[in-house]
This record gives C-alpha cells, structure tokens and sequence, in this order.
C-alpha cells in the first residue's frame, strides 16, 4: 500500500482538482449546498450499497465520490467566509480527541462495549452537547436505523432488559396486540401496533449482535435474486407469472434456492 506522503500528496492533487472546477467548471462553480445535498444522500446510500455487496473496486469509488463532496461544501463555505477544510479538520480532531479520554487521557476502557459507553457518557459533557441521551439521534435517519440507535443511546444509559431473552415476551406481546388489532379493523391502531412490533424485533435484533438493517437487506438481495431467477425460469418454459399457481412458482422458488 501507499506511504503515508504518497497519501497526503493524493490528497493534496485532489485539492487542486476541486478547486479548480469550482472556480472553471460550469456545473460546479453554480452548485450549493442546497443543490449537492440531495447528491450526497445518493451518493451514501451508493457507498452503503457497496460495503453491503462486499464489493471494494466499488467501494473505493464511492468513497472517492463523497470526499469530493465534503470537499466541495469545505470550499463553499470557504467562499462563503464561514468555514473551510482546516475548521472541518479541527472540530473533528477536537471532537475525537475528547471523546476519546481513554486514549488522549487517564480514563480506562478496557472493551468495545466499554468504549461505546463512555463515548454516549462525554458526548453528553460537550460544550453546547446534547442534554438529553436521545437528542444525539438524528431526525432524518430512516425509521429502522432509528430505532436501533434510539434503542443502543438508551441502554448505555441503563434502559436495557435484565435478561436478552426477556425479548421473546415483548416480542410475542406486540404480536398479540397486532392480531387484536387487525380484528377490531381499526387501521390507525393496526398501524401503531406493527410500529411496536417492528421496534420489539429491532430490539431483539440488538441484543443478539445484530444489525437490523444489514439482516433486512441482506434478505431483500436474496429475495431479489429468488424472484429474478423465478421470473427468468418461467419465461424461459413460457410461462407468465400472473398465470401460474402458487405452488407452480414454489418448484421455482425452491429451485432458486438451490442455485445459492
């Protein structure tokens, strides 16, 4: 791999790059943070999709694409005189430095499990931090990775069951409650019930060292890949799917899963 100054001379060409197109592209010159914003959320979610897929060419460029982005917003708000690269780079150094004391101070943190308790305990003793254990979740994350940081904040802060299988009740609770629900026919009421339940999963999910988010996608490919595979076999022995049985399209869902 590179050295650390063939690295920072990448860094530094790059720089020149944005730069330049910032001040002689078209496109570029008239972009905002307004405009690129929506960008760099497609651009993430790319770079997520990557990391999912295992897939590291792919994931290089994606990384490659939302640095140019937090490169162009440094540069903007450089010309705009609120801040450049230099600030971003100090409040994040400032930032891990003290939420780090275990390693920049005298504080032990022996475990993961250790650190990521301490991290949620000095975030709250911030200059200008959150007050609230809860307040550091930010209101524009889909709702099922919500729920799994709303539910690790709270219990590094105590708010956890005794026992991991006392899941199971909550679990099997919130799906008595749907059923209940569903034969009342009060559609505002099913749609909380499912609420809690999925939150009661997610939960679960938690406490077995999972991640909710990654298990849902990763069975959202295999779904992809069973139905792609169905939809590909039938054609082939000339069969439409909207005239085929259940159990017609089971023998090619069963066989779907075979291929894997």
């Amino acid at each position: 791999m590179h050295s650390k100054e063939e690295q920072i001379e990448a860094f530094s060409s790059l720089l020149d790059i944005v730069w330049r197109l910032r001040r002689e592209c078209p496109w570029d010159s008239k972009q905002t943070f307004d405009s690129v914003r929506t960008l760099t959320i497609e651009e993430v979610y790319e770079l997520a999709s990557a990391i999912s897929k295992h897939d590291m060419a792919e994931t290089c460029k994606e990384l490659g694409d939302v640095l140019l982005h937090i490169l162009l917003y440094a540069r903007m708000g450089s010309e705009q005189e609120v801040f450049d690269l230099k600030d971003v780079c100090d409040r994040l150094s400032d930032k891990l430095i003290f939420r780090h004391p275990h390693i920049f101070g005298n504080v032990e943190a022996a475990t993961a499990e250790d650190v990521s308790k301490l991290w949620e305990q000095v975030k709250l003793k911030e200059k200008g931090g959150n007050k609230s254990v809860l307040a550091g979740v930010p209101e524009a994350l889909p709702a099922l990775i919500k729920a799994q940081r709303i539910q690790d904040k709270a219990a590094h802060a105590g708010f956890d069951w005794e026992v991991k299988e006392q899941v199971w009740d909550k679990v099997r609770e919130e799906m008595r409650e749907v059923e209940t629900e569903i034969r009342n026919g009060d559609q505002d009421r099913i749609e909380a019930e499912f609420g809690d339940l999925l939150f009661a999963v997610i939960n679960a999910a938690r406490l077995y060292d999972v991640n909710p988010d990654n298990a849902l996608e990763r069975t959202n490919r295999k779904f992809i890949n069973r139905f792609t595979y169905l939809e590909e076999q039938s054609k082939a022995d000339g069969k439409k799917l909207k005239d085929m049985t259940l159990d017609e399209m089971e023998k090619y869902w069963q066989d779907a899963k075979k291929q894997e």
